[in-house]
């Protein structure tokens, strides 16, 4: 029996969830673009109070640690560094594709598919994508194969691949096929689907029982691009 409040605010979306050990999640998800801020600690006091519980009573606290928006990424990042800390709770970070890839293989297009392999591609801005490619075992939980990428839309690799599913769809479109053999189907694809609390949840209740929480001193945002812009010094060398 777990108490495990996860966050996300690698997105667009600020997302929390509050799972008490059985029961369905108490949740809040909303689209606020740069407005997280001012959301993200109120909801996490009314879930608890939802729930008749304090922050020390929980287990852990899970938290997106992206690759995503790094404004998002730090917020969320900073704002557990806080509740954790003052209430002496273990931490449990999870990567935003590997979130959306619990969620993806839990909705009924992905289920009726059939696929047993999949990649995950996100949207990265700068014309670039993250992405990673997934295999379904035996656990109710996708296996990533290998590290989360960088690279130009082109650079997604597609090769054996039964579904694909992330913003980089609706963004570069026919850009990210390169190097499928042929076109995805409609019913293999999936464009909306991003990055939530309720995934971060999932991922979190399968690395507690395997023991992965870690001291909150520990815990630092993944950021696959280290560098958002270029230094000055660097922008005059391009141009000199």
């Amino acid at each position: 029996m777990t108490h495990i409040l996860a966050i996300d605010t690698s997105s667009a979306w600020c997302s929390v969830a509050l799972s008490l050990n059985d029961a369905a999640p108490i949740v809040r998800h909303q689209n606020v673009s740069a407005g997280a801020s001012q959301l993200l600690l109120p909801w996490v006091q009314e879930l608890l109070s939802e729930a008749s519980i304090e922050l020390a009573d929980l287990d852990a606290i899970a938290i997106g640690i992206g690759p995503g928006a790094f404004t998002g990424v730090r917020l969320g990042v900073a704002a557990v560094q806080g509740l954790a800390t003052a209430a002496r709770l273990p931490v449990i970070p999870v990567a935003s594709l590997d979130a959306i890839a619990s969620q993806l293989v839990q909705t009924s297009a992905f289920i009726t598919s059939g696929a047993q392999s999949f990649v995950i591609a996100v949207d990265a801005r700068m014309q670039e994508v993250y992405w990673a490619s997934y295999q379904l075992g035996s656990t109710l939980l996708p296996q990533r194969q290998g590290d989360i990428h960088l690279t130009a839309p082109e650079g997604v690799e597609l090769l054996q691949i039964d579904f694909l599913a992330g913003s980089a769809i609706t963004e570069f479109g026919d850009c990210l096929f390169t190097s499928a053999p042929s076109p995805f189907s409609s019913t293999h694809l999936d464009s909306s689907i991003g990055v939530n609390a309720l995934g971060v949840l999932a991922c979190a209740k399968d690395m507690w029982s395997k023991g992965l929480q870690q001291d909150v001193h520990l815990l630092e945002p993944l950021y696959i691009r280290n560098k958002v812009a270029l230094t000055y010094a660097e922008r005059s060398q391009q141009h000199g």
